[in-house]
């Protein structure tokens, strides 16, 4: 069964993760028409896959660059990096990504697990395009078992509610969240990335999955 507390953070797991979505889905995205950059983005309501990618690549050029604002990450600043970028060309975006999806593990891998959660949300978010572009492979691909390593040691170290995961893609279970101290954990029994689209509060999509001592909404980490 994996637990945070048997495995030391791997400091390079994150620049892995990045790496890894990375050379799957830069590719991806230079073999689409624009026209598919301004379809919506369903798990990102209000913006386009455009935009998702250009929060994306706005964010890891801040890590890169070690460039934080007062109000980084915010909703606000989120909305003026994509303003930014509305005069750049969709190759021109996802340049940016494919470079701050290479420069960015380094950085994290020194921030002592401070930004560690930055490339689990950007592999959710790369999940959020195939999603959005009805790719295979969404919230899960080669890079999944790093990414619930990833989501482990964050649910973890957030000190999120127990839950034990029992998951049809994988041989072992995963124990989440905190300890659980006399109550037992909240149970889930489905897939890999079900559990994931759970964990960053997207919407199941219909797959089918049982979940026992906790609402879906108290699972969301990034909400």
């Amino acid at each position: 069964m994996t637990d945070v507390h048997e495995v030391p953070r791997d400091p390079e797991l994150p620049g892995r993760l990045l790496a890894v979505e990375r050379d799957a889905l830069i590719p991806l995205l230079r073999a689409r028409p624009d026209t598919d950059f301004a379809l919506p983005a369903a798990a990102c309501p209000g913006w386009s896959v455009r935009d998702v990618l250009a929060h994306c690549s706005a964010a890891l050029t801040r890590v890169v660059e070690r460039r934080y604002e007062a109000d980084v990450f915010s909703p606000a600043a989120n909305d003026r990096d994509i303003a930014e970028r509305a005069g750049w060309t969709n190759a021109q975006v996802v340049d940016e990504l494919e470079r701050g999806m290479t420069g960015a593990g380094p950085v994290i891998a020194r921030a002592d697990g401070v930004l560690d959660m930055i490339a689990l949300g950007e592999w959710v978010h790369a999940g959020d395009v195939r999603d959005a572009l009805g790719e295979a492979g969404a919230y899960a691909g080669a890079a999944l078992p790093d990414a619930l390593t990833l989501l482990v040691r964050v649910t973890r170290e957030k000190e999120h509610l127990p839950l034990h995961a029992d998951l049809d893609d994988l041989d072992e279970p995963l124990r989440l969240g905190a300890p659980a101290a006399g109550a037992p954990p909240a149970r889930y029994i489905g897939d890999a990335a079900t559990l994931v689209r759970l964990y960053a509060g997207r919407p199941s999509n219909g797959a089918g999955y049982e979940l026992a001592g906790a609402a879906e909404g108290e699972l969301n980490i990034f909400g």
